[in-house]
């Protein structure tokens, strides 16, 4: 794609036009605005996302996930069905409670009319044949799976087990009709231990007639019982959180509460009702996938949040794995570089709380972390935060399961050369989200209780930071994240201070805090270094430009000052200014810079965490935005439950590519990084959008859009204040209409920019002058549940009736 091409598709030419499958006028536009609301059918849009299959999932990589947000399930037909308990808090290798395997229901299973699917708006996971249904679920206020069965015979004894391997040592026991595994462990084993104690407990019953409990060997328990005489039986399985610590029999059965089978959809019914909802639909079917995987994201992060740290440590769904202990990645550490996308697509699709393990994981850290920083960083102040960093706050990785075993440290600065030894920006990276959550929320509070990180952080940072003969601040050695070692000034430091110290003061300022920190920052703003210039297009070696180069047109943003250096991952650091540093937007003077480096970047789609959808977002490239999501998808997706896998040889499943969809539709709808909210900035052409964005101050915006270009938008003020808006219609007329009343609050405004002062609870309606809502028909956001699988070039979401690897065309 040649330069010119990427700036004309970078000019948003948003009119009124396109088709819709509901009725439509003449322009073929329908509008989900009405009587002063934005209607959506949440239950029928979520079903059209539910995964369906016409065969039995029987491998563990067609697992189907669940879970309540600290229990987490994969679930599939294995030996009739096999469900693998996992939690967050089993660290340090995240070992799972174990699995449960209910042999008689291969009858169902194994049927010729088997049909399954899993159930995202209801949060369950049902399949029928043989004159048999099982639905599966978690409870949401105890952490109980339970799988409820119907159309077993009466009279014919079926059991379920509880079982975990070799090399585990649990303590099997019955109580009562109850049996359980334990196993307790402190964490003292690897590098920088923390010493705290840790265990995992699991607990199964029946609810049947003539219950038996056994420990059948030292892995495995036993329920033997009949079903009801009308052939149902419901089986519970609990794993609840243990450290070691406390009574297993009491803590077991308190698992065990009578179960209300409605509990579970109410749960998810309030999670679904106030998420900010997406319909995508394109004619080659690639906006539908992706907003399917955007759901799929929603459901799997809310299933996996965990409490005290995280679900997700490096891009994987640990709590739905059905891998059973195996880990490609250090289990106790956390990549920051993988949170980052779930983190954004959590707070545009209007869920900040699940966000909350997030920030705790640092907030809780920071003692140990600053501990870390003073013994490993030359006794400087402040907060290094590691890239990787062990869930106790220490900057280490500790790769067990590599051959040779590899340990790397963090934030030492005289440890080797290595892949995130001295990658200095993570702290700057987390204090931006703290302050882009806090911006999302208006949660003082939140602020107040997270500032320590931001203010640590910053104290390291300009105290690395070292005055050269230019008079600027430099860093160096540092890495410029994992891609470029021991460099100078690497694009993702300088891109960090630009946009993190003014966010520091501001933070300071607003809670009365650190005035002479305030000072130094000050100070310091003026001297940041102006990001690195290289050549588009090198003919020899990299070497370094300035910003006069500007003017040629035939330079873009390099990793670092020494562009040059030797390249270690397939990082695109020359766009961390664009997102998530949100320093380059579409008014700024190196937005051709900007655009230029998106163009000749070194490595598309390279990855399931590749970040160029989003980035291309905020380009405004909505092509680039379908191109970059289709090449990520069908390259990483490559499990049927939507998740990536990132290395098939360990069978765990990768939330992190879903979350990039997630927040790329998100960015393609609505933006406002810099305070001025954008509508429809990056609309793929083609696709049709009808769905929700929550940008700052608890707003959320409605957006439909036909064949590519905006029909009309909503703004749901959450906040009272004034609100800026980038004219969706360059050059043309707008209204901005309040309420079910449509009191007109800017009339006839054709400004590039358009002001008004919100009210908290009110709608505002934006329509073109020329052509007002009210002639469209109405048609609410809806669609009927998905009712077979989904296909998309080489992927696929669900299963057909073909052979296990052999998808239908």
């Amino acid at each position: 794609m040649k330069f010119n091409k990427i700036v004309a598709l970078a000019i948003p030419i948003l009119v009124a036009a396109a088709t819709s499958a509901h009725a439509q006028d003449a322009s073929g536009d329908t509008t989900a605005w009405r009587g002063g609301e934005f209607h959506v059918d949440t239950a029928g849009l979520i079903s059209r996302s539910n995964i369906v299959l016409a065969r039995a999932n029987t491998l563990a990589k067609e697992a189907m996930p669940l879970g309540n947000g600290t229990l987490g399930i994969a679930v599939w037909s294995a030996d009739g069905l096999t469900a693998q308990l996992n939690r967050a808090d089993t660290l340090p290798d995240r070992l799972s409670p174990g699995q449960v395997v209910i042999p008689g229901l291969s009858t169902l299973t194994g049927a010729t009319d088997y049909s399954g699917h899993l159930d995202l708006y209801n949060g369950e996971f049902r399949e029928q044949g043989g004159g048999m249904t099982a639905t599966a679920y978690v409870q949401p206020e105890t952490d109980t799976l339970v799988i409820d069965v119907t159309g077993a015979k009466a009279d014919q004894q079926q059991t379920a087990v509880l079982k975990l391997w070799s090399p585990r040592a649990p303590h099997a026991a019955v109580h009562g009709k109850v049996g359980l595994l334990s196993e307790a462990w402190l964490d003292n084993k690897n590098p920088e231990s923390s010493g705290r104690p840790f265990g995992s407990l699991s607990a199964i019953t029946a609810e049947g007639r003539d219950i038996s409990v056994t420990v059948t060997d030292a892995y495995t328990v036993s329920v033997s019982f009949l079903p009801y005489p009308d052939g149902h039986f419901r089986i519970l399985a609990a794993a609840p959180h243990f450290d070691g610590h406390g009574d297993i029999f009491s803590i077991a059965h308190s698992a065990f509460v009578p179960v209300n089978p409605e509990a579970h959809r109410t749960w998810w019914h309030q999670f679904w009702n106030r998420a900010a909802l997406i319909k995508v639909h394109s004619g080659d079917g690639a906006g539908d996938y992706m907003e399917n995987l955007r759901n799929i994201y929603l459901f799997s992060a809310a299933a996996e949040r965990g409490v005290e740290y995280p679900g997700s440590q490096a891009g994987v769904a640990d709590m739905l794995s059905s891998a059973r202990d195996a880990h490609r990645w250090d289990s106790s550490s956390f990549w920051h570089w993988n949170l980052r996308m779930q983190v954004a697509a959590n707070l545009g699709a209007g869920l900040p709380d699940l966000n909350a393990p997030y920030f705790n994981l640092y907030r809780e850290n920071l003692p140990s972390i600053e501990d870390w920083t003073q013994r490993y960083m030359k006794g400087r102040p402040g907060a290094c935060i590691a890239e990787t960093m062990r869930f106790n706050g220490r900057g280490i990785e500790y790769e067990s399961s590599w051959k040779p075993i590899s340990i790397g440290r963090d934030c030492d600065a005289d440890f080797h050369p290595y892949y995130n030894a001295r990658t200095l920006s993570t702290g700057a990276e987390v204090s931006l989200w703290i302050w882009q959550q806090y911006l999302a929320t208006n949660d003082r509070a939140f602020l107040a209780a997270n500032y320590p990180v931001m203010a640590s952080s910053a104290r390291f940072l300009i105290a690395y930071q070292q005055a050269g003969p230019d008079g600027l601040l430099h860093t160096s050695p540092s890495n410029a994240h994992e891609t470029q070692w021991d460099v100078t000034d690497p694009t993702t430091d300088i891109a960090a201070a630009q946009a993190f110290y003014p966010v520091v003061i501001q933070a300071a300022k607003l809670l009365g805090k650190d005035a002479e920190l305030i000072r130094q920052l000050q100070n310091a703003i003026p001297k940041i270094p102006p990001l690195p210039r290289t050549q588009a297009q090198p003919t020899g070696a990299r070497t370094l430009l300035s910003a006069a180069d500007d003017a040629s047109g035939e330079d873009v943003i390099a990793q670092s000052y020494l562009p040059g250096a030797q390249g270690h991952n397939a990082e695109n650091i020359g766009l961390e200014p664009i997102w998530p540093y949100d320093l380059i937007g579409d008014t700024s003077p190196l937005f051709p810079l900007a655009l230029r480096t998106y163009e000749h970047r070194s490595f598309k789609g390279v990855a399931d965490w590749s970040f160029d959808p989003i980035q291309a977002a905020r380009l405004h490239l909505g092509s680039e935005v379908a191109s970059t999501l289709r090449i990520i998808t069908q390259h990483s997706q490559h499990t049927v439950n939507g998740f990536a896998n990132w290395d098939r040889n360990y069978g765990e499943f990768y939330i992190e590519e879903t979350g990039i969809v997630a927040d790329a539709l998100q960015e393609a709808l609505a933006q406002d990084y810099d305070g001025v909210i954008r509508i429809a900035p990056a609309i793929p052409p083609d696709w049709d959008f009808d769905g929700s964005v929550f940008v700052r101050g608890k707003t959320k915006v409605d957006i439909e859009t036909r064949n590519g270009k905006l029909v009309i938008a909503i703004i749901e003020a959450g906040t009272t204040a004034s609100l800026r808006v980038r004219n969706p219609w360059p050059g043309q007329s707008v209204d901005i209409l309040a309420g079910a009343a449509g009191t007109k609050v800017v009339h006839d405004e054709s400004a590039g920019d358009l002001t008004f002062q919100a009210m908290a609870g009110t709608k505002y309606l934006l329509q073109r002058h020329d052509m007002p809502v009210t002639a469209l028909p109405f048609a609410p956001v809806s669609s009927v549940a998905a009712h077979e699988a989904k296909k998309f070039g080489p992927v696929q979401i669900g299963l057909f009736h073909d052979e296990p690897g052999h998808a239908k065309e």
